[in-house]
């Protein structure tokens, strides 16, 4: 795991993706499907511990993308759900707080004790990427936090978001760092000159 000991000193700016890296997808995810399951117990009659465990093992063998039809074909859903469905992933009121990575929590306080910057830098629809961090306990370091949607300018690996971020904070590419655990971002940082910590 990495810690900031390990990071070179120069280091200006961090930038982190949000699944995955700053916390699992699937705390978010799972109580979506909470809710959405409980929606269906009361309109259909369904029961809402058989639909989420339909929709977790869904999740967890082919992707969210494959969530809602698995539960459409398995239990013959009605098209109108999927908008209910999609609807919960931007502007859910999940019951409980997303919990940062312990490791990432104290990386993210050992950079603000040196006063360095941090920047959220997401792909994914913005609205449920901000839905995300409105719901994520980040133990008062959000005022520490700058975020930046890709898709409202070009999904990563393309490297426009990066440009404009460095412009934009009087950064240099050899004083930032992305830091991440996909391809994309991997790509991203490459393309965009900057050092990458995959981890």
């Amino acid at each position: 795991m990495i810690k900031y000991s390990d990071i070179d000193p120069r280091i200006k700016g961090f930038i982190f993706e949000l699944d995955n890296v700053l916390f699992p997808e699937k705390e978010y995810l799972y109580q979506v499907y909470y809710l959405f399951a409980s929606f269906l117990e009361y309109t259909e009659l369904l029961n809402a511990k058989v639909l989420v465990n339909l929709m977790v093992q869904a999740y967890e063998k082919e992707g969210a993308n494959a969530v809602f039809n698995t539960l459409q074909e398995h239990f013959k859903l009605d098209e109108k759900y999927r908008f209910n469905f999609e609807h919960l992933h931007t502007a859910a009121q999940i019951p409980l707080k997303i919990m940062l990575y312990p490791h990432m929590l104290t990386l993210l306080q050992d950079i603000v004790v040196d006063r360095k910057q941090i920047f959220i830098l997401t792909n994914g629809n913005p609205l449920q990427q901000l839905n995300k961090i409105k719901h994520t306990d980040w133990q008062g370091l959000e005022k520490y936090l700058t975020c930046y949607f890709a898709e409202e300018v070009a999904p990563k690996p393309e490297p426009d978001i990066v440009h404009l971020l460095l412009d934009k904070h009087h950064l240099q590419r050899r004083e930032t760092l992305m830091l991440g655990v996909t391809d994309t971002d991997r790509f991203c940082a490459e393309s965009c000159g900057i050092d990458y910590i995959a981890l």
